[in-house]
């Protein structure tokens, strides 16, 4: 972990602000195991995040990063990747800067598939604005905005992605970290849109209203409620949680297919040039 943090973390901008338990250090991790796997060349990868406490992890990794406004990442996102098709373009986001305010991003960017890797932290809140409930807050959780418990019905994020067209999704927990990793790494690889949803927790903003404050125990909830895509095929779901890799398909790209056009429609001459 020492070497992972030299060699892709801005050291001096540790300690993190992150509660303590949190699990976005696990997924930071994990994003650094699968650069690390890819041997990601920090100079040629764009990481992007939002608003949140996710958004906090661009201020924490050595790369070339943007903190963007909220619900915004996968805009900036698609502009990087257009202005510059080469390089390895890595988007994080909350549940709620995912696919509250941002959602018509997300679901425009499975559709067009461009080639993004999404990484999304779904802990079923608001957790750095004060715990109002988001689109993956759980029918009858406490929250600040749903004090006498939720009563929509929530976003299944993977299954969104892939309705909306994604060419990868994959849904990891920060217990299952070295499959977490490669997931990240397999969204990277992908040439099309991918997306890692990663179920975390927030224990402080929404741990503690609903009976759940101690990290360890929402850790180990995963553990004990998640079942891998083979078994849930080979044996139902029996209402656990889903984990792997979801689908991974071919479809064409956009920033490929966009170069492609503005090539078909230059002048010979320019193209000679």
């Amino acid at each position: 972990m020492q070497t992972l943090t030299k060699k892709y973390a801005r050291e001096e901008r540790l300690p993190h602000i992150w509660c303590a338990g949190c699990g976005n250090g696990i997924i930071m991790r994990a994003f650094m195991v699968a650069a690390e796997e890819l041997g990601l060349d920090k100079d040629k990868t764009v990481l992007v995040s939002g608003i949140g406490c996710s958004g906090r992890i661009t201020g924490y990794l050595d790369f070339n990063t943007i903190h963007t406004t909220h619900g915004r990442a996968l805009a900036f996102a698609t502009g990087i990747k257009l202005g510059n098709p080469e390089l390895e373009v890595i988007v994080f986001m909350g549940d709620g800067d995912a696919v509250a305010i941002g959602g018509n991003h997300f679901i425009h960017a499975a559709r067009r598939n461009i080639d993004l890797a999404a990484i999304v932290f779904n802990n079923h809140v608001y957790g750095m604005t004060g715990g109002q409930y988001s689109p993956t807050t759980k029918p009858g959780s406490i929250a600040t905005t749903a004090p006498y418990g939720m009563l929509e019905r929530p976003f299944d994020i993977s299954e969104l992605a892939i309705g909306a067209g994604a060419s990868y999704a994959a849904r990891g927990t920060v217990y299952h970290a070295s499959r977490l990793a490669r997931y990240i790494a397999r969204a990277i690889e992908k040439k099309g849109f991918g997306v890692v949803e990663v179920m975390t927790y927030c224990h402080v903003t929404h741990g503690r209203r609903n009976e759940m404050p101690d990290p360890l125990e929402n850790i180990m909830w995963f553990k004990d409620n998640t079942i891998s895509v083979r078994a849930a095929r080979e044996r139902g779901a029996d209402a656990k949680l889903v984990i792997g890799e979801l689908v991974d398909r071919e479809y064409g790209e956009y920033a490929r297919d966009y170069e492609h056009l503005i090539r078909k429609l230059q002048p010979i001459e320019e193209l000679q040039v």
